[in-house]
């Protein structure tokens, strides 16, 4: 199951990327866009609900991956008694 854990340790690195950027973007450091008279600036082209949207996203892939869920089918048959 090689793959399936190179799968899962990416998602895990990807998810961990996400949680330091959202970090960032809340700290006093993560300003977003500023202006100072007529000029502005911006430091990040992502929103902070794209960002935690993926984190939500990947944590429920890693979730999925880590506990799958066993689907058992089962037939039923109705009978005239």
């Amino acid at each position: 199951m090689t793959n399936g854990k190179t799968i899962l340790e990416t998602k895990k690195k990807r998810l961990q990327s996400y949680y330091d950027r959202e970090a960032l973007m809340l700290s006093p450091d993560g300003i977003k866009s500023y202006g100072i008279g007529t000029r502005n600036a911006s430091r990040y082209e992502t929103a902070l609900k794209e960002i935690q949207d993926m984190i939500k996203t990947l944590e429920t892939e890693i979730s999925e991956i880590e506990n799958p869920v066993v689907r058992k089918a089962v037939r039923v048959i109705q009978r005239d008694w």
